[in-house]
């Protein structure tokens, strides 16, 4: 089988130890993450080939960033170094009412300078069958943007499944454009898309009442949602959706549908998640996941979103972007066992 390449930044994480506030502690805790980092680092925990492109800074923080990447097995051939500096970003864990916070410093970052004709995609995607990117890269600057647009034709020109987390983020949208000004673009591209309904608002432009503001999620719903993506996107094969609802930030309900051009419509079951250790990094384990099972499961369609919601549930029990867990565990826990007891 060939490797899933995914694009994307990886960033320096800084957080307050345990449920501390970042105005009340003097220690904080440094780890990596990023979106398509996180998802290609889910892939490679259960077992298939990953390689991250991305561009660091020429320092000890880039190798060190380079370091951690190997530790989970990715292939970091691609990446390139420049002068410019790594992206940080600060989290705060919330608990009960409290929510969680995050603060982003991810202006004038190596990634962030990147351009069209930086990176050798024929060479990056000669061993690939899968390519995965998020919302976010296009958000950072009209260069990467540009570039990111630039990798997905040579996929659609290679033939290779693409797959992106639309993943809206309006803190990072900053470089002038809209993301309904340069998502619609994207979406031509992409094979298997990733969203929710404010994903698909706020960067497409097409807007469903689900109910979710009032705690309560339609599923159904999604159908119509999905059916409209994609008419409108007809190179869309399937629409995945992952459906948090928020009883605290403790206590999460998690679930997922899963729907497919020819009408087949999939719903997982919903995990009460109580005493969550890290939400941070669940929606990239519900990608990494759902690609893993696309690739392995391509015929069993209930199971892929069951895998890929089991997966994204793990990962509310792991500090951390990354997931350190197996694809054993995901299949114990859809299979049943996920009542927490000792496994001798």
């Amino acid at each position: 089988m060939k490797k899933v390449v995914t694009f994307g930044e990886l960033m320096l994480r800084i957080t307050p130890p345990g449920r501390e506030m970042i105005l009340q502690t003097p220690n904080m805790v440094c780890t990596f993450g990023g979106a398509e980092a996180n998802v290609a680092v889910a892939v490679s925990a259960y077992g298939d080939e990953a390689k991250f492109v991305t561009a660091l800074p020429k320092n000890d923080l880039g190798r060190a960033a380079v370091n951690e990447l190997r530790r989970f097995g990715l292939d970091t051939s691609a990446i390139q170094f420049s002068d410019k500096r790594l992206g940080l970003y600060f989290t705060e864990t919330g608990s009960n009412m409290r929510p969680s916070k995050v603060i982003y410093d991810r202006d004038n970052t190596a990634i962030a300078a990147v351009k069209p004709g930086d990176f050798d995609w024929d060479t990056i995607l000669a061993d690939a069958d899968w390519f995965h990117v998020t919302g976010i890269t296009p958000a950072l600057s009209e260069s990467l943007c540009d570039a990111t647009i630039e990798a997905l034709k040579k996929c659609k020109e290679k033939g290779i499944t693409v797959s992106c987390d639309l993943n809206y983020r309006k803190k990072l949208w900053k470089w002038g454009k809209e993301p309904i000004e340069v998502m619609p673009e994207i979406a031509k591209y992409i094979d298997v898309m990733i969203a929710n309904e404010e994903d698909c608002q706020k960067c497409l432009g097409i807007k469903m009442e689900t109910g979710v503001d009032s705690g309560k999620l339609n599923t159904e719903m999604y159908k119509d949602l999905a059916k409209i993506v994609m008419d409108t996107y007809p190179n869309v094969k399937a629409l995945a959706v992952s459906l948090r609802e928020s009883v605290s930030a403790d206590h999460n309900n998690w679930s997922g549908v899963l729907a497919f051009r020819d009408g087949d419509f999939h719903i997982s079951r919903k995990y009460s998640i109580t005493n969550i250790v890290d939400r941070i990094g669940g929606g990239d384990s519900f990608g990494g996941s759902l690609i893993y099972a696309f690739r392995h499961f391509p015929d069993d369609r209930q199971k892929i979103i069951e895998y890929a919601i089991g997966g994204s549930a793990l990962k509310h029990t792991i500090y951390g972007d990354f997931v350190r867990f197996t694809r054993d565990d995901v299949e114990n826990l859809i299979a049943g066992s996920g009542n927490g007891r000792i496994q001798r």
